[in-house]
């Protein structure tokens, strides 16, 4: 009973905050310290608790450096121009006719390229909507296109946290998870553009011209020179190149970039780096090219860490030993599939964050995946197919939250149209469910033979 008052007072105190903007973190941490009381009232000691959530707590260290890495590369790509050259480059070549294909296409290509779906909402995603606001499209179909696009890199980017969040937890390599997510996702992504292409064929657009393209031109020099970070990121990430290295050598590339070609200052380049990018306030891209830094990952820093060290309590106390039970029910691949997919949204929709939705589900299905001797790669992508996706179409977990108030949209209007957000998990389920159905007359064959 005690656990289920913990997990109820939680769910609403983070309903609230987001309700009230207050960040998800506080919350979090109150509900931290619920569950240490409720540890101690259990019988175990103040020094077991501590050491349960330390152990806990280690296993975000590794996300943790990835983080500081992610700010400090946001906010120098800014400077160099690399992160404004994807915006003119994708919007140059827009074809009105595809608005929506083309919406959901460059948020795929840029979310893979910066690895972050608020990264990708918050620069690409907002000048796409600043366009679809001069014309007459539904702003939640591009929405739609726009998340759904944003959460294709987040999920397989080398650069994404929640990729390596996912690799951290389930001891599996990076690079393996990543082939195995571009297998899943071939045919998610294309019925995606082909339904996005639908949509753009029943009716006529009417575009306005925006200068958005010409502001970039009078702010930085744009060429192929200042996409070089970004290619550098591409050419290591094929040779399976350590990620961290990967993001130290396009950081030291952009901040060269960024002195010699943008005249930015070696202290302000220092400062873009640590505390984010920011335009003159006249400037009229300063709200669109604005961000990163390290100090700006301390806020998903603190949720990873609370949430690790919440499920070294877990781990330690054996809190959730009945569900854990539960989940070793499971038989099949398929059975883990459908149990890894339910527990994901109910922690999606209970925790309102999507690393707290990994950290848990990787958590309670750990040992549902050993008792059938399922490689731990499976785990890492059946997680990567469910729990980091679907936390994206709750409207209250600050995937879809954060998305929605940053482009001005509405906050539910645009889940119908991210398609590839629930074909990506459906078309798996299905997958999985014909596979072993085919093992299974298979085998009844072959037991009918003997």
């Amino acid at each position: 009973m005690d656990i289920i008052i913990g997990m109820s007072v939680t769910f609403f105190i983070l309903i609230f905050s987001i309700y009230k903007g207050i960040f998800v973190g506080y919350p979090l941490i109150f509900s931290f310290f619920i569950f240490i009381f409720i540890s101690i009232k259990r019988g175990f000691s103040i020094r077991e608790v501590i050491k349960m959530s330390i152990d806990g707590s280690k296993n975000s260290l590794v996300v943790l450096k990835i983080f500081v890495l992610i700010g400090a590369i946001t906010g120098i790509w800014m400077a160099s121009g690399t992160v404004p050259s994807i915006i003119y480059y994708g919007i140059k070549y827009i074809n009105p006719k595809y608005f929506i294909p083309y919406s959901f296409i460059i948020s795929c290509a840029v979310s893979l390229l910066l690895g972050s779906s608020f990264a990708t909402v918050s620069t690409v995603g907002v000048a796409i909507i600043l366009i679809a606001t001069s014309t007459n499209i539904s702003l939640n179909i591009v929405a739609g296109a726009i998340i759904a696009g944003a959460y294709f890199g987040d999920r397989c980017s080398p650069m994404s946290s929640s990729a390596n969040l996912v690799a951290t937890l389930s001891k599996t390599n990076l690079y393996t998870n990543i082939n195995n997510m571009f297998k899943t996702s071939i045919i998610p992504f294309v019925l995606s553009i082909l339904i996005y292409i639908i949509f753009s064929t029943q009716k006529t657009f009417n575009f306005v011209e925006t200068n958005l393209n010409a502001q970039i031109i009078n702010t930085y020099k744009v060429n192929l020179i200042v996409l070089l970070p970004e290619i550098v990121i591409i050419l290591l990430s094929m040779f399976t190149v350590d990620v961290k290295l990967s993001m130290l050598v396009s950081i030291l590339l952009a901040s060269i970039i960024a002195i010699s070609l943008q005249k930015y200052k070696i202290n302000q380049v220092i400062h873009f780096i640590i505390f984010g990018f920011h335009l003159d306030k006249f400037n009229p891209l300063q709200n669109i090219i604005k961000g990163g830094g390290i100090i700006s990952m301390w806020k998903a820093s603190l949720v990873v860490f609370i949430s690790s060290a919440l499920s070294g309590i877990f781990n330690g106390t054996k809190m959730l030993y009945l569900i854990e039970n539960i989940l070793l029910k499971a038989k099949t691949r398929f059975n883990l599939y459908v149990y890894t997919l339910i527990t994901s949204i109910i922690i999606a929709a209970i925790g309102c964050n999507q690393s707290i939705a990994i950290i848990i589900t990787n958590h309670l299905m750990n040992k549902s995946y050993e008792n059938i001797a399922v490689e731990k790669t499976q785990l890492a992508l059946d997680i990567e197919n469910t729990a980091v996706v679907l936390a994206a179409l709750i409207p209250w977990n600050i995937a879809a939250f954060v998305p929605t108030t940053t482009m001005g949209v509405s906050s539910t209007g645009f889940i119908p149209y991210a398609f590839y957000l629930y074909l990506l998990p459906t078309i798996n389920l299905i997958y999985l469910y014909i596979k072993d159905k085919l093992m299974t007359t298979h085998n009844n064959k072959y037991n009918q033979i003997l």
